[in-house]
């Protein structure tokens, strides 16, 4: 009986006219999608490889001077790799910093002539970006996919279920459809697979068509991987529309008139989707007030100076003996690793007030479905906080590298970061660990774990808040 009550259901979708109008406009905006993608991606792709190249002929240049050399001035600045899937979520990309830096080594004393005296090592500067601010709702000025979902396949899930049982109320089939010994579960899970199936063929044929454009290009290169995130997203999609169904045959079931069904979902789709997620990340920015680089500049400075009193000794000692140098090699070393702290703490503090502010407006729908987009499609913020982490791994294995090399020259006094104390010998730049950004589909899935479950609650809330009004309610 399901089966039949969902055939008819989509067999009178497929005969209006709004079936014809959706499937024209999910057509007409998933290959504008693609058409876009087709004319950016490959620049995106042409500035992060010559980038790449730079940054790799930077290393291999001080690689083939000697291994101090590549100790002091590191292996060049690093870049985020463009996600394949920038179609599916333009994640406030223009907004997030595409690089982590690789600072030049501190000079720390010249003499008259500016010959250096003192010079430390390079660092990881993370770029400063007001990120609590940035990418919290859906932008609406791209045409991506969360664009298309979450605005407009969720309207026209309205659209599919306002007169669900409202119009076969006011036409009077209703009451002939319950005088039947038909379940109201069966109708109400029948009428929900029906709206579902009827929305899913439009949007999967345009899906179709936009993936077949994208794919046969030979600019852009879809891995497994890359299809297999594409599903979770299809996925999602559907689970999002759902709810917009669930929500429809709610209102339908508690209202006489089709006319007043749509104006109440018209207002609730404006609030929950338009308004709502904009408004909550103005709440969200008055509740964490925004540090300024100078107040994170006084923290670092006291710090700093304790540590120039700290190895004052050996700092301005001319003398080459082992404990000298020593002390030198203590100094850069730590200066590095407390610069390198501090920024991380910059970042973290930035980082905790945009998961705040993320958290806040998750209440709304269409906020969860962009972060779950964004994940899965390998961008937006935490794709961001991805990048770092990556960075700072490699950064851990290119110094690990550096002192096991420098432990295989026997001519070396295996004082890291002191000119005096390391190998002056070659390396091979092959023997050079290369810095490598990765997508980590399992930590998406991990990060993404809580709203995916609170998007799925929210579905199977409002199924049942409409299951309860339908069989409660008098025909």
């Amino acid at each position: 009986m399901v089966w039949h009550i969902t055939k008819r259901e989509i067999y009178d979708n497929l005969n209006s006219l709004r079936f014809a109008l959706t499937t024209v406009l999910l057509l007409a905006l998933m290959v504008t999608n693609a058409v876009r993608h087709l004319r950016e991606h490959p620049k995106r792709v042409q500035r992060y490889q010559d980038a790449v190249t730079e940054s790799l002929n930077r290393l291999t240049a001080h690689a083939d001077e000697n291994l101090y050399k590549l100790a002091q001035y590191g292996p060049g600045n690093f870049y985020k790799k463009p996600s394949p899937l920038h179609f599916c979520a333009n994640g406030g990309e223009p907004l997030l910093p595409d690089m982590v830096e690789v600072e030049e080594p501190n000079v720390f004393a010249t003499d008259s002539e500016d010959n250096i005296l003192l010079q430390g090592v390079w660092s990881l500067s993370y770029p400063d970006a007001n990120l609590q601010n940035k990418s919290v709702g859906p932008d609406v000025s791209q045409v991506d996919w969360i664009f298309i979902i979450g605005y407009v396949l969720s309207l026209l899930a309205l659209l599919f279920t306002f007169d669900t049982f409202s119009g076969e109320r006011e036409r009077g089939t209703l009451r002939l459809m319950l005088a039947n010994s038909v379940p109201r579960h069966t109708v109400l899970i029948g009428k929900f697979l029906g709206g579902l199936l009827s929305i899913s063929i439009p949007f999967t044929l345009a899906v179709l068509v936009n993936l077949l454009l994208i794919s046969t290009s030979s600019d852009v290169h879809l891995t497994t991987e890359a299809w297999g995130r594409l599903g979770i997203i299809f996925c999602l999609a559907l689970l999002y529309t759902s709810l917009f169904l669930a929500l429809g045959l709610l209102v339908s079931t508690r209202v006489q008139r089709s006319a007043v069904s749509l104006m109440l979902l018209l207002l609730t789709w404006v609030t929950f989707v338009v308004f709502m997620p904009s408004t909550l990340a103005s709440i969200a920015s008055s509740f964490s007030p925004t540090k300024s680089f100078d107040e994170f500049w006084k923290q670092r400075n006291p710090v700093q100076e304790d540590l120039w009193d700290k190895y004052r000794e050996w700092l301005w000692s001319d003398e080459l003996d082992d404990e000298t140098l020593r002390g030198k090699s203590d100094f850069y070393t730590e200066h590095v690793e407390r610069s390198e702290r501090w920024r991380e703490g910059q970042l973290k503090y930035r980082s905790s007030q945009m998961h705040r502010a993320r958290a806040i407006t998750s209440i709304s729908p269409a906020t969860l479905l962009q972060h779950l987009i964004e994940s899965f499609a390998g961008t937006g913020f935490e794709r961001h906080l991805q990048f770092v982490g990556n960075t700072q791994h490699y950064a851990r294995q290119l110094r690990e590298f550096i002192v096991d090399t420098d432990r295989g020259d026997p001519e070396s006094l295996h004082i890291i970061n002191v000119r005096e104390g390391m190998s002056q010998k070659p390396v091979s730049p092959a023997a050079v660990p290369k810095f490598e950004d990765t997508f980590d589909l399992n930590e998406d899935f991990n990060t993404r774990a809580m709203e995916l479950l609170l998007l799925t609650l929210f579905v199977v809330v409002l199924l049942a808040g409409a299951y309860l009004a339908f069989v409660r309610v008098e025909v």
